[in-house]
């Protein structure tokens, strides 16, 4: 985009730190997304605190 010579506006920085901070939010997302997927595969896991004892 800009030469090496040539500094970035400060709409231009911006802009860069809202592309990567959007990058990093996706993967963030995506990952999260991934780990409650597994979770949910095992339904009678500790973590839910429900048992499977008939009530």
């Amino acid at each position: 985009m800009n030469d090496a010579k040539t500094p970035m506006t400060r709409e231009e920085r911006l802009a860069a730190r809202l592309r990567e901070n959007l990058k990093r939010r996706k993967a963030q997302a995506r990952a999260m997304g991934s780990a409650n997927e597994s979770e949910s595969e095992s339904p009678d896991s500790p973590e839910t605190g429900l048992s499977n004892s008939a009530a």
